[in-house]
């Protein structure tokens, strides 16, 4: 089994060419929103072991709120240019791929960055410029790009092979309907007109080093745990403190901001999510979130790791990412479903964990002991994810018109034809899926 990496870059960009940045990027697509994976810049349909891919502008719309909110001096922070992806393998082997693959479009983007110069070394400056994610989030771990494409292609030869003739089933017993199946298959992969690569293990290094960290963390809680004991009283004093003096923002967004965003979604079944926000001055929520953020890295990496987000199952790979010295915090989400309905299964499903997370930006709807209200003020709740929201200039999805549904269903598809037998029961089951 191939391990999923990821890899952002992040850097500066020259203000006075934003305008003909944004016309090269909308070159890489056939329409906003849908990008060519053939375009001339990157042709991401080359890159076979890549999932998901973005590039955005990170120009935030709310860096006045800081003063609304606390008086406080707005910063002008620089726009800055994010590429960033999600694929299977090591990351040094993928962006060395990648090079080779789009080097020109990859010097003429990074040449609206201010420090990137002609005749740059390419995999250097995207060293130098990496960001790692405070947390990662994948749906699957060890589903690779080659096994959705082979088990989308499987699952449509069996269900061509079983509608061809249906009459020849009537008298069949679902476990003799799946047994047909399954030789059919094997035929199929035999003559090599089918290809089912055997499922295997992650790398033994990943190996290592996960079962350290599933280790190292509780042990560190353990050893800390009478500090923590101790701090937890004053912290609670501190927190609510602060909730109840915070003040909210979030008014209803811009008409014309929520079009343009608008406009982007919806061209397929997965959509794009990008938000970034400044968090609330001071140590306090600041530390508060790298911690929050580092348990919950852990529950991502040990156990949200098949199939679902505590109780969401809509997303396949998500980030969040500090920037600027931790004071601003970016959000990257690939759903699947329109953005009303992926925000109400968050709002009706785990709404402590937004207000966990999110209630530590400025002008959060207001909490209640970190877990309570907040994004349970649904109205409020959206307004202030739309207006923390940016357009995504380019997103190439490597499954297009698969959702997070689909993959699954392929993977079972394909396990019940490696089993030798089933009951009926079982077999009525497996045939459902087809």
């Amino acid at each position: 089994m191939t391990f999923q990496s990821s890899f952002m870059v992040v850097a500066p960009l020259d203000v006075n060419r934003i305008e003909e940045l944004k016309s090269l990027l909308a070159a890489m697509n056939r329409e906003p929103g849908v990008v060519d994976p053939q375009n001339a810049l990157i042709p991401f349909g080359k890159l076979e072991e890549l999932h998901f891919a973005r590039i955005v502008i990170l120009d935030d719309q709310t860096l006045d709120d800081i003063t609304t909110a606390y008086g406080l001096p707005r910063v002008d922070y620089p726009l800055q240019f994010v590429f960033l992806a999600d694929f299977d393998g090591d990351v040094d082997s993928f962006r060395r791929k990648l090079i080779a693959v789009a080097r020109n479009g990859l010097e003429q983007m990074f040449s609206f960055c201010t420090d990137f110069k002609p005749g740059t070394d390419i995999d250097h400056w995207m060293r130098q410029h990496e960001y790692r994610p405070a947390t990662m989030y994948n749906n699957w771990v060890g589903r690779t790009m080659q096994q959705i494409r082979e088990e989308n292609v499987l699952r449509q030869a069996v269900q061509a092979r079983l509608l061809q003739n249906g009459s020849e089933f009537q008298k069949s017993s679902p476990e003799e309907i799946r047994r047909v199946a399954r030789d059919f298959v094997t035929q199929e992969v035999n003559s090599q007109r089918l290809k089912l690569t055997p499922l295997g293990k992650p790398p033994l290094s990943w190996r290592i080093s996960n079962l350290l960290n599933l280790i190292f963390v509780p042990v560190l809680l353990i050893i800390l745990s009478p500090l923590i004991l101790i701090y937890l009283p004053i912290f609670a004093i501190q927190l609510r403190r602060r909730e109840k003096r915070d003040m909210e923002l979030a008014p209803r967004p811009n008409a014309e901001w929520v079009q343009r965003l608008a406009q982007l979604e919806d061209h397929d079944v997965t959509n794009q999510f990008t938000a970034m926000g400044s968090l609330k001055p001071g140590l306090f929520r600041r530390w508060t979130l790298v911690t929050l953020l580092w348990l919950v890295e852990y529950t991502t990496r040990h156990v949200y790791t098949r199939g679902h987000l505590a109780r969401v199952p809509s997303i396949h790979f998500a980030r969040w990412v500090f920037i600027d010295d931790k004071k601003r915090l970016v959000f990257f989400s690939n759903y699947d479903g329109s953005l009303e309905s992926y925000m109400d299964d968050f709002i009706n499903k785990v709404a402590f964990g937004l207000n966990v997370v999110f209630s530590n930006g400025i002008g959060y709807p207001t909490t209640n002991w970190l877990f309570f209200q907040g994004a349970k003020d649904e109205q409020k709740f959206k307004y202030f994810i739309r207006r923390h929201e940016l357009p995504t200039e380019v997103w190439y999805n490597g499954h297009s018109g698969l959702t997070n549904f689909d993959l699954l269903r392929n993977a079972r598809i394909r396990s019940g034809l490696e089993q030798q037998s089933m009951t009926n029961a079982e077999a009525i089951q497996w045939l459902q899926l087809l």
